[in-house]
């Protein structure tokens, strides 16, 4: 039998910008925050190139940011939702700055902002070009770990949800070493990043396969738009694992997109040609990959000599593949980035299960739609993390006796390679009917030989969502129905519960 814990208070698993801003909003409740990895380490937060999008600036307002927001999500997106996001922005970047964050400034002390794909204004906030998640990271990081209602313990991984018999979340299963224990929370909230693990080219941490997604799933959880992945088109292609990444900054600066023989042809794809947004551009960058025609960001004349000190994340990891950027062209192709879909919730983080609540990328809101925003995703992190933090310190544990649970079995690392080759080769970023099906047919395979792993639960939900989505639309591109039609958002459960007893 585990040895069970209990927290008074609220549990908070993951320790990227979503799970540190729910941690210190949950003030004055005593926050117990979980993280397998060491503070900035394993997740995605830490690793954005790019910034954090805000209405900053007097020519523009929440409004406009709102709209992007809407049309870059290919009509899926909850546009009261998109609304929230955009006017509680402002004040959510000027508090990070109020942490320490040091975005870049102006001569006048306003922000210094970037234009992106698919923004009308220039207004993403950065540091340092393309340094603003680590520089956040850090920020908000040392502001948790001085907060006295907060206790981080390192090292404890995520297997299992502890329920009672009317399904309300009670707490955790989580495995420290060798030991499982079991934590008992008021309230959990799932911080527990994307899904770019279980995609053999991706430009986030390793360790992020979605696995907070499928136990949510597994206990029942409501899981919204899964088939929803977004592709980052300008991943350095330099055979690392994971894949650097060229920040789209880069193409708001004016750098083009060249085949090997240099010549632009974002032109020929939209008339917004760079910046046009992410899912056309994946999809042209693969088109001539697939001609073999190649591709290339060619930065020379619109940074050239600047890179180390204006990007320089993307000059030592080009330095370090061999690629000099201030007279090369940058290799690049798509890799998985983002995932739209997740644990459905509400503005305050609420999923269907009583006492779960969850934000950040494992959550979907429905901001993102189809095609996020470019730098949403920090922005969407901080709002909607403090508000899940706020919301969850209001709960309190019921009497009713908790269900001993079993711990969810892990892949090996044979299998999580062959699920990972075969995600990129059939759920990336062109689909078809009989990828998919192969793809489902290795899943269940892989399920019969390893038992219901968290990363196969959410692998399988976003692939029968993929084969059950007969259109295309953002970041969900099918061969085989190229058209899109059915602007209806996707709501599902994987609701097959181990036996429990009452403990």
């Amino acid at each position: 039998m585990a040895e069970r814990i209990r927290h008074d208070g609220a549990l908070v698993v993951g320790a990227g910008l979503a799970g540190l801003t729910a941690a210190m909003a949950a003030a004055p409740a005593r926050v117990l925050l979980l993280t397998e990895a060491p503070l900035n380490h394993g997740c995605s937060s830490a690793w954005a190139q790019g910034g954090v999008a805000a209405a900053l600036s007097g020519d523009d307002a929440p409004e406009l940011h709102a709209q992007d927001t809407v049309i870059a999500g290919a009509g899926l997106v909850v546009p009261e939702v998109a609304r929230l996001l955009a006017e509680e922005g402002p004040a959510a970047v000027r508090r990070l700055a109020e942490l320490g964050a040091p975005f870049d400034r102006k001569p006048d002390g306003a922000f210094a902002q970037s234009l992106e794909a698919a923004h009308s204004r220039a207004r993403v906030a950065r540091v340092k070009g393309d340094q603003a998640g680590r520089a956040i990271m850090e920020a908000v990081t040392v502001a948790a770990l001085a907060a006295p209602h907060i206790q981080v313990k390192v090292g404890a991984k995520l297997v299992g949800l502890l329920q009672d018999a009317t399904g309300r979340v009670r707490g955790v299963l989580a495995r420290e070493g060798k030991e499982i224990v079991e934590i008992t929370a008021h309230a959990v909230i799932l911080a527990t990043g994307g899904i770019g693990g279980l995609y053999a080219v991706t430009t986030t941490p390793a360790e992020l396969k979605g696995e907070g997604l499928g136990l949510a799933a597994l206990a029942g959880a409501t899981i919204a738009d899964p088939e929803f992945v977004q592709f980052h088109p300008t991943a350095i292609d330099i055979g690392r694992d994971p894949a650097p990444l060229a920040t789209e900054a880069l193409r708001g600066e004016g750098a083009k997109l060249v085949d090997a023989a240099g010549q632009p042809f974002m032109a020929l794809y939209h008339p917004d040609a760079e910046l046009a947004p992410r899912d056309v551009v994946a999809r042209a960058i693969h088109a001539e990959r697939t001609a073999r025609r190649g591709a290339f960001l060619d930065a020379r004349e619109a940074v050239g000599a600047h890179f180390p000190d204006e990007f320089p994340a993307v000059f030592a990891a080009c330095m370090g593949g061999g690629i000099d950027p201030r007279v090369q062209p940058i290799p690049v192709a798509p890799a998985c980035h983002y995932h739209m879909g997740g644990i459905a919730t509400d503005t305050d983080g609420r999923t269907s299960l009583p006492g779960l609540y969850a934000a950040g990328e494992c959550a979907s809101t429905g901001v993102h739609g189809a095609n996020r925003l470019a730098s949403n995703s920090l922005l969407e992190a901080a709002v909607f993390g403090a508000r899940a933090g706020r919301a969850a310190r209001e709960e309190c544990a019921p009497a009713a006796p908790i269900l001993r649970a079993a711990p969810a079995p892990e892949l090996p690392p044979e299998a999580l390679q062959a699920l990972r080759v075969a995600m990129s080769r059939d759920a990336g970023v062109i689909r078809d009917a009989a990828g998919l099906e192969r793809l489902l047919g290795d899943l269940v395979a892989l399920q019969a030989r390893h038992g219901r792993a968290a990363a196969l639960v959410t692998a399988r939900l976003v692939a029968e969502a993929a084969l059950a989505r007969r259109e295309s639309r953002g970041g969900h591109f099918r061969s085989d129905f190229p058209d899109a039609h059915a602007a209806e958002r996707t709501f599902v459960t994987a609701a097959v519960r181990a036996a429990c007893r009452a403990a």
